[in-house]
């Protein structure tokens, strides 16, 4: 189970007498979380999730809990952040800056139906114009200056060909620039077990910590690059297309986009493989959570190095 830091009830019924949420009744912790501790937490006033962070800091986090609110207050189907008694969204639970969020409703899907696509293109368009009257920034933690620092790192764990393939596309992509493109608030982590689903609905947007500014497109690439492949690494084609056409009805893609998307495609495999390299290789102390498979996306990258895909509108 990826609970880090364990909680009582009786520490937690404390901790709750800072809200008004009504007594606690129940309290579960949740086994998929991989950077903080979460907890499934039943109160007399509804239900609602707790998490404790286990490596964000209290000064980085109100950019998040700010931005999961503001999106709430949009319509936008994600956590919102419940303030305590002092009108704080953030406290401190064992030593830990800990939050308190809305419970939403539905279950992911490891294997999503045509209309599950369309439906997430379409959430994703509303929710990056939400975010459009967001007025805070964060820098892409994800972005240049992590990949040029952490290539050299995993480097070593790679073999001659694989090393090749990962110094040429932060190469290539080091020179790329995207910043003419559309920007904003991005999720950049909208992998399937990311979204609740309701049948063919959204249900929810969950785990935004990861979330910062940068090309809307990067969004967009990164939830292709999970909701659309199939198993051998191949992007399946027809079910990318029904999700780039629901987003595009809601934010139509510029020019521009639609002529950056084979490279956009390609940042987000590479980050994605360079992140899971380290993660597997060079794993924090502590680390509790399986690692999952690096090879997954340098199989997306070499495809999409071989076979580049325009964007179909």
């Amino acid at each position: 189970m990826a609970v880090f830091t364990n909680v009582s009830e009786a520490e937690l019924s404390a901790w709750l007498g800072d809200y008004s949420l009504g007594q606690l009744q129940q309290l579960q912790g949740i086994a998929s979380g991989i950077e903080n501790t979460n907890y499934f937490v039943t109160t007399g006033n509804g239900r609602f999730v707790l998490t404790l962070f286990e490596k964000l800091t209290a000064s980085e986090l109100p950019f998040y809990l700010n931005l999961m609110a503001h999106l709430a207050r949009h319509g936008i189907p994600c956590p919102a952040p419940v303030a305590n008694r002092h009108n704080q969204f953030l406290g401190e639970l064992k030593g830990k800056p800990a939050c308190i969020v809305s419970r939403l409703s539905g279950a992911s899907t490891a294997t999503p139906s045509d209309a599950q696509c369309a439906a997430m293109g379409a959430m994703l368009g509303q929710m990056h114009l939400a975010g459009l009257s967001f007025a805070h920034n964060m820098p892409n933690p994800r972005g240049a200056a992590w990949r040029a620092a952490s290539a050299p790192q995993v480097r070593p764990f790679l073999d001659a060909e694989q090393a090749a393939l990962l110094d040429s596309e932060i190469e290539l992509q080091a020179r790329q620039n995207f910043a003419a493109l559309p920007q904003g608030v991005i999720h950049a982590d909208l992998f399937r077990d990311n979204v609740l689903l309701e049948n063919e609905r959204v249900g929810g947007l969950i785990d935004f910590y990861f979330a910062c500014t940068d090309a809307l497109l990067l969004d967009v690439a990164i939830t292709v690059d999970d909701w659309c492949m199939n198993h051998d690494g191949t992007l399946d084609t027809a079910r990318a297309r029904i999700f780039l056409r629901a987003y595009h009805a809601v934010r139509p893609l510029q020019s521009n986009e639609q002529a950056a998307w084979p490279q956009m495609l390609r940042l987000a495999a590479l980050r994605f493989w360079l992140s899971r390299l380290f993660d597997k290789y060079l794993p924090r102390d502590g680390e509790l959570v399986h690692a999952h498979d690096p090879r997954h996306f340098e199989r997306i990258l070499r495809h999409h190095l071989a076979t580049p895909h325009r964007m179909e509108l």
